[in-house]
């Protein structure tokens, strides 16, 4: 991949973040976003690569706010089908502590912060972030972050049950999320429901229709006038 070209001036007001080359091109095949909403690039596959590439651009372009947009997997496809699209009031880790599965046991539970309170973020990230939705009502929309989809029904089941109100199932929000959040920097994740976490079955996902709807969500967000609520 060709490194991103520096906008013409840096401290563009959205930044726009993508998994996927192949996200990114089902996006330009619907006509990708309207001019002047933000500069888009990819954030790199799974919680490692988004990690790094959010930090390396937040350092190079000093945006003022970032959405992530791609697509997920909903625990409940009954509830969230297959080619909607969520926004997310939280984002949680999976998969970070000691043990795995039924027994894994947490940062929190460990009392290991993956990253103490300081001048940017006053309290210690554990596996847990708020995002800058502006929903007020109702239980949070939780989404979860694994470094590996759930691969059946079981191991779905087993995650949903580790978190109250977790709705969907990804590989980067939470690391975009922490990236944002040590430089103070609102984030947003609009997801497409692409399939039904533990579904391996390429033959029911629904990318293109999860990402239509996902970019609609997503230009609504970027539309709005207000400005988005720090974390």
């Amino acid at each position: 991949m060709h490194a991103l070209p520096r906008p013409p001036h840096v401290g563009a007001p959205t930044l726009v973040l993508v998994p996927t080359e192949l996200e990114k091109r089902r996006l330009d095949d619907l006509g990708g976003l309207p001019t002047g909403l933000g500069v888009l690039a990819l954030c790199g596959f799974g919680p490692i690569a988004a990690a790094a590439r959010t930090a390396q651009l937040l350092a190079e372009l000093s945006p003022a706010r970032v959405l992530l947009l791609g697509i997920c997997g909903a625990y409940d496809a009954r509830e969230h089908t297959v080619g909607s699209a969520l926004e997310f009031d939280e984002v949680v880790v999976e998969g970070v502590g000691v043990g795995e599965g039924a027994a894994l046991v947490p940062p929190p539970a460990l009392g290991f912060p993956q990253w103490p309170a300081s001048a940017m973020h006053a309290s210690a990230i554990f596996d847990r972030l708020p995002l800058a939705s502006r929903r007020r009502d109702g239980p949070p929309r939780l989404l979860v972050t694994t470094c590996a989809a759930s691969a059946d029904n079981r191991q779905a089941r087993v995650r949903a049950s580790r978190f109250d109100h977790a709705l969907a199932e990804d590989m980067e929000g939470f690391a975009v999320a922490l990236a944002c959040a040590l430089r103070g920097t609102p984030l947003r994740i609009v997801r497409g429901v692409s399939n039904e976490v533990g579904d391996r079955a390429p033959e029911r996902w629904r990318i293109p229709a999860a990402l239509a709807a996902a970019r609609e969500r997503a230009i609504a967000a970027l539309s709005e006038p207000q400005a988005w609520p720090r974390p």
